[in-house]
């Protein structure tokens, strides 16, 4: 994963793709940027953050609209009766779209999304309050062998990131808890420090946001993070993970192939802008940039390390 993660950017980064974008063709109003979650979680963040640098970077801004339902199922179930006209994008998140089709609940598939870009993604990380009694990851294992499925694990909905990561910690640490699925990060935050639940999945970004309040254990990633310096890695605690949630954006079917291409190349400006990716990178958020030409050997392999882990979760026969 590693090594995909280091090709998606490297091979993006340097080589700015060439369209109508440069001639200033598009957008040529603000866009209609609806968010699957409630506001305040990380997608909400990054859609209104890359708004104000669409708005520096082109005049026009993005009108950001939060759906939430059914862990973002709701708003991806009805992408494809949006207009294909470049000017209504939905938030789009993995592995929230490989999962959730396959426990045949939702009203969309996979391949019905149309993913355009992805600008970043977010480690998973096993977060408590501050002023837990576990004061490090061993504690709370502990804890979790003497009262099997006592212990309560927040995340952000059911059959996603947080989700696949939470089976992960079950699985690899012959742990056996309570998942407790929230609709964004936002109530997960509420949850967590008014002590309703022991622990969290989540994100670096959440703890960075919380940095006061909450304590990280560990976080899945190939090195220790540098707002975190005493947290230990999972890889450093046994564990063969490093994962996390990824997001982009997608667009109705009916979309032109060159509006396509358009709408990867202004993310691709957005997210390549310099202020905004030393903010976004200070902020727990790993810039990705997978173009709308990546997007296809993209998905192929993010399905194929999915799909062990949606077995685990019995969402595969």
């Amino acid at each position: 994963m590693k090594k995909l993660l280091q090709s998606v950017a490297v091979g993006a980064l340097f080589v700015a793709p060439a369209s109508a974008l440069a001639q200033g063709a598009f957008p040529e109003r603000a866009i209609n940027y609806i968010i699957p979650f409630v506001p305040g979680g990380e997608s909400d963040i990054a859609a209104r953050l890359q708004g104000k640098v669409a708005a520096k970077l082109t005049g026009k801004d993005f009108v950001v609209q939060n759906k939430a339902g059914a862990g973002g199922a709701l708003a991806w179930g009805q992408l494809n009766s949006l207009p294909g006209d470049g000017y209504t994008v939905v938030g789009s998140n993995l592995p929230h779209l490989i999962l959730q089709p396959l426990e045949g609940q939702v009203q969309y598939k996979t391949d019905d999304i149309v993913n355009v870009f992805f600008f970043h993604y977010t480690p998973d990380a096993l977060v408590v309050a501050a002023d837990s009694p576990y004061r490090t990851f061993a504690d709370l294992a502990a804890a979790a062998k003497a009262s099997p499925g006592k212990l309560t694990i927040a995340g952000s909905g059911t059959n996603s990131a947080n989700h696949m990561a939470f089976q992960r910690l079950e699985v690899q640490g012959k742990l056996k808890m309570t998942y407790v699925p929230f609709k964004g990060t936002g109530d997960l935050t509420t949850a967590l420090l008014g002590k309703h639940v022991d622990a969290a999945m989540t994100y670096p970004t959440f703890a960075v946001a919380n940095k006061e309040k909450t304590r990280v254990l560990a976080v899945a990633t190939p090195n220790r993070l540098p707002q975190f310096p005493n947290t230990p890695t999972f890889r450093e605690l046994g564990f063969d993970w490093v994962d996390g949630a990824y997001r982009g954006v997608a667009v109705p079917k009916s979309t032109p192939e060159a509006v396509r291409k358009q709408l990867s190349e202004l993310f691709f400006r957005i997210n390549n802008e310099p202020e905004h990716r030393k903010q976004m990178l200070d902020g727990g958020y790993e810039q990705i940039d997978v173009t709308y030409e990546q997007m296809g050997e993209f998905m192929k392999k993010r399905t194929a390390e999915t799909m062990p882990l949606a077995r685990q979760m019995g969402l595969v026969k």
